[in-house]
């Protein structure tokens, strides 16, 4: 008798062996029907799969996170079949799952172009209706190179050489076959709703010494609603382009003599001045100092730090008097070169080291994006150093300002943990004290959060913040890394109660991250609409004709000297344009439009941005209204 234990605890008994399929039916004929894998002790496989021996298993429906990785997975695989029937001559490389949707990296013998992805997409619409049941097999590794040698499959040949194991297994559905892990759909009739999205170029393995490949994103839902509800969202997603939006708000630009490197104009600045002056605020409030730390640092520091070892493929660098420096791609280096200045004691701790610390980071030409992916970048970087009790105290003070900085943009947020990748420093025990701290915090907190095994930074766990904007989207901004080795690696320390030497626990911590893409991602969340406390101009003065001038003036003055983001036009247009303008193209929240009745009334007329409704008011209200407006609202 063979008895599976399912993840309430329920147990069931089979009497003879049988598919995950065939045992999802057995409870029930609709979660047969949604099955598309399971996790068998810890392992996932397809539906297809036997079961055996007893176990604990979860079965995977297609509306799960796992069930929507295996529809995306198999999607890829669906294209790949769709090339290669179009376009026979055509190398398949790797296609895995992304947010959303999927890749495949392909080597063609010609660039395809967007009427071949309307093409390949209806051919993966006739691959789906042929409902070709997805097999899988296993091979020795030598039997699978000959297989793909003989079809010209050589990047498959390249991978099988790199995994060095002794056997690999094979999915084939119809006439192609793939080199592949699992897990997948029983059937590419299972996939509902696809889309093929782009095409862009890849290096082989991302390296630009190789060979450049094409590569097609697409996406793909359990149900046609959802592809719907995200196409949808997309569109809008466009309408708010932050590239398009900073060109016509006159923010921000991109220019060849500096690319990935972006010039803010007046107007950006301002909106990035005012993110700096919050930042400023209310991290003096909570005992932070701001320090500043040479842009250049020599080789020598980066190696006791590990980034020369981990991160160099992305450093720019330079020799100065034959000695080799980098320009610093994170600002850790330089605080604790800051914190080692002076002596410390345990009575100092803990001690806060803010900095608005510009880096360089080297990104591929086609990585680069608006301010989403860029070059240089100001780092609104902190570093917490203290003992390892206070680590949970300061760790929920961090959560607790992120919050009251992300509920100010009305972003909502989740959380989630990542532990020790595989490319990482410092002994498991320290890893796991780390690990167990950043838990601690989390639940002392009472947050729900997910756990991402191998995602943390390679000197420490993390936590990250992942944002939902306006209309949905998944951004991650905010971190908090608990560091354990960097202390060791710089042989930092303060005197304890004891009078002896103790080692700091430090915690580096980003709350905007990038305060380039921090702006991209707020342009888009506001569609360039940004509130009254945050728009770099908050109100316009508009005269109807040049008699209004002169009171214009005296009005510009007056919201100017009270600190009121203020432009004054009087350009000899009609008034209709200049609203227009105003209210649309610009999207400037509060207009003041001045005729010969408002200068006799000593009045404005207010319209709203967005609105075609307007109202009188005297110069002292819509300036009492101005300064209550430019007041940063955070929650009480």
């Amino acid at each position: 008798m063979i008895e599976m234990i399912l993840p309430d605890g329920s147990k069931r008994q089979l009497e003879n062996p049988m598919t995950v399929v065939e045992f999802a039916k057995s409870i029930g004929s609709s979660l047969g029907k949604a099955t598309v894998g399971a996790v068998i002790d810890g392992v996932q496989v397809d539906s297809s799969y036997v079961i055996d021996k007893s176990g604990e298993i979860e079965i995977i429906t297609n509306t799960s996170e796992k069930g929507i990785e295996i529809i995306r997975h198999s999607a890829a695989h669906i294209m790949a079949q769709a090339v290669q029937r179009l376009f026979p001559n055509t190398k398949v490389t790797i296609g895995p799952v992304i947010e959303n949707g999927f890749f495949y990296d392909f080597d063609p013998e010609r660039p395809f172009t967007e009427e071949d992805l309307e093409k390949i997409e209806n051919e993966m619409k006739k691959i789906v209706k042929e409902n070709y049941p997805f097999e899988r097999s296993e091979m020795s590794a030598e039997e699978a190179k000959k297989f793909f040698a003989e079809k010209g499959e050589t990047y498959k040949v390249e991978i099988i050489d790199d995994l060095g194991v002794d056997k690999v297994s094979i999915y084939k559905q119809g006439e192609f076959v793939d080199l592949c892990r699992g897990t997948h759909v029983p059937s590419t009739g299972y996939l509902k709703a696809f889309k093929l999205m782009s095409t862009a170029g890849a290096y082989w393995r991302g390296d630009s010494n190789n060979k450049m490949l094409q590569r097609i994103y697409g996406v793909a839902f359990a149900t046609k609603k959802e592809l719907d509800d995200y196409l949808t969202m997309m569109e809008e997603a466009e309408r708010r382009d932050h590239r398009k939006l900073g060109k016509q708000l006159n923010l921000f630009f991109l220019d060849e003599h500096g690319p990935g490197f972006p010039f803010f104009m007046p107007k950006g600045v301002e909106l990035f001045n005012k993110l700096q002056e919050i930042w400023r605020v209310e991290h003096k409030k909570r005992g932070y100092q701001e320090i500043k730390t040479p842009i250049m640092l020599d080789k020598e520091l980066w190696e006791i730090s590990g980034h020369w070892f981990n991160y160099r493929e992305n450093m720019y660098t330079s020799t100065i008097d034959e000695k080799e420096y980098a320009i610093k791609p994170m600002n850790c280096p330089g605080s604790i070169i800051a914190y080692k200045n002076n002596l410390h004691s345990y009575k100092d701790l803990p001690l806060k080291y803010g900095e608005m610390g510009l880096v360089h980071r080297h990104e591929f030409s086609g990585a680069l994006h608006g301010l989403m992916r860029v070059r240089a970048f100001t780092q609104d970087d902190a570093h917490v150093f203290c003992t390892k009790e206070q680590i949970e105290e300061q760790i929920i003070e961090i959560i607790d300002l992120y919050d009251k900085f992300y509920t100010l943009f009305g972003f909502e947020y989740h959380i989630e943990l990542s532990t020790k990748p595989d490319k990482a420093i410092g002994s498991d025990e320290i890893w796991e004290m780390a690990e167990a701290n950043l838990k601690s915090a989390l639940e002392h907190k009472g947050i729900d959060y997910k756990l991402n095994p191998g995602d943390g930074a390679f000197y420490g766990p993390k936590i990250d913040f992942k944002m939902k904007d306006s209309i949905g989207r998944i951004w991650q901004c905010g971190t908090i890394q608990l560091d354990f080795n960097l202390p060791q690696r710089f042989e930092m320390s303060y005197i304890g109660a004891d009078g002896e030497k103790h080692e700091p626990v430090m915690i580096h911590r980003a709350m905007y991250g990038s305060l380039e893409r921090f702006l991209g991602i707020l342009i888009e969340h506001y569609a360039g609409a940004f509130p009254t406390w945050l728009a770099p101009v908050q109100a316009r003065i508009l005269t109807i004709s040049d008699e209004q001038v002169p009171f214009a003036k005296e009005v510009f003055e007056k919201l100017q000297n009270a600190g009121i983001r203020v432009e004054l036009d009087t350009r000899v247009e009609k008034i209709g344009y200049k609203i227009r303008e105003a209210n649309g193209d610009q999207k400037i929240p509060v207009q003041l439009i001045i005729g010969k009745n408002e200068v006799a009334n000593n009045e404005v007329n207010m319209r709203r941005f967005g609105s075609q409704e307007s109202k009188n008011v005297s110069v002292d209200e819509i300036l009492n209204i101005l300064v209550e407006e430019s007041k940063v609202p955070f929650k009480k």
